[in-house]
């Protein structure tokens, strides 16, 4: 002990004291939080059930809405994050499975299988239709691949609406029944549960998340991801080097269309119907786009962060305040200019538009773009 202590002595003479001092203690866990802002977060949001009752009633349901649309807004982060592909048909996917859901569960079909295997047919579906839609247009870059994704997203929309016999039309399939239908653990009834107390489809949303931000964080640091940021950053560089640019968009394709899929499942179990397939349009392409390009392209809690702050917004600040204002009898004769969800897209376009011009790269940018574009700018 002495020794150490000796040697240490010595090391600050010769080094004129240039070994740093102790961190202060804030500072640690200032460090800590930092970067394990992760298990703080899934901390707080499983326990956050137990401390306010609003969650198992409405508000739960809200809050199940934006953990699916975290999930979505992940799968588009594949394409246009990490990849570099324009994508503007991500709520197509969305909608594929939501409707492969509902073919594979509601009564009016034969199928009827558990929840657990139509949510894997649901994600596979949409990864083969991502693939589909892919390998035609590798060829296709920056505003033609957008049209492409764009008209793709319109046309099964139109299908899906055409198709009255197999979707229902605008009805859509109901009723989808929850997961766990017919099972008892412990004397529980499974389906009963998650019919009555929103919680369940609370947590059951929030460990698929949880699922889905830990596979996107392997992915990224692993060859394949390098390999999707390799072909964004430069296709010509990264084929001189070995990389099949094919490979990696059709991987980048149906990677993002199977997270999509996966959360279109999540979302018709939730709502016990698919709703119309106006709910898959390109509004909510446009939406989840801006969600993923606020919070910062290529970085999970970035996109997290703008998809809590703009859906957030929409599902469940926008109805506070509607029924704020009309219990306020603010607006009687129900005009649009006096309502707040009236404005949600102005605010949106003045959102977008500032963070474009100040923080170009994102509100919490993925560290590899930030460097990237502090070069561009310098």
């Amino acid at each position: 002990m002495q020794k150490n202590v000796a040697s240490t002595d010595a090391a600050r003479k010769a080094g004129g004291d240039s070994l740093p001092d102790a961190v202060p203690f804030g500072s640690q866990i200032t460090l800590w939080l930092r970067e394990r802002w992760d298990i703080v977060a899934i901390a707080c949001l499983a326990l956050a059930p137990l401390f306010i009752p609003a969650l198992g009633g409405a508000l739960g349901g809200q809050v199940t809405t934006l953990f699916i649309y975290c999930i979505l807004a992940l799968g588009l982060n594949v394409m246009v994050g990490y990849t570099g592909l324009v994508h503007l048909g991500i709520a197509a996917f969305f909608g594929i499975g939501a409707y492969v859901m509902a073919i594979l569960t509601v009564p009016m079909y034969p199928f009827q299988i558990g929840f657990l295997a139509a949510a894997i047919l649901s994600t596979l579906v949409a990864a083969g239709v991502g693939l589909a839609l892919g390998a035609p247009t590798l060829r296709l870059r920056g505003d033609y691949l957008a049209i492409v994704t764009l008209g793709f997203g319109e046309v099964v929309k139109v299908t899906l609406r055409n198709l009255e016999q197999i979707t229902g039309g605008m009805k859509g399939l109901n009723p989808v029944p929850p997961p766990g239908a017919g099972v008892q653990i412990g004397g529980i009834d499974l389906g009963l549960a998650f019919a009555i107390d929103p919680r369940w489809f609370y947590y059951l949303s929030l460990g698929v998340l949880i699922g889905v931000v830990i596979a996107m964080r392997r992915l990224e640091n692993s060859r394949l991801g390098r390999a999707w940021v390799a072909v964004r950053e430069n296709e010509l560089a990264a084929s001189a080097m070995g990389i099949s640019a094919t490979r990696v968009k059709l991987s980048a394709f149906a990677m993002s269309s199977a997270v999509a899929g996966l959360a279109g499942c999540l979302y018709a179990a939730s709502l016990s119907t698919t709703a119309d397939p106006n709910a898959y349009d390109f509004n909510r392409s446009i939406m989840v786009l801006c969600a993923v390009i606020l919070g910062g392209l290529g970085s999970i809690p970035g996109t997290l962060l703008g998809v809590t702050i703009l859906v957030g917004f929409d599902t469940v600040l926008a109805p506070w305040a509607d029924s704020w204002i009309q219990q306020m009898n603010i607006n009687p004769t129900g005009s649009s200019l006096l309502s707040f969800s009236g404005w949600r897209l102005a605010i949106f376009g003045v959102a977008l538009v500032l963070v474009m011009r100040f923080r170009p790269e994102g509100l919490v940018p993925s560290r590899r773009l930030a460097a990237e574009l502090r070069q561009e700018h310098s």
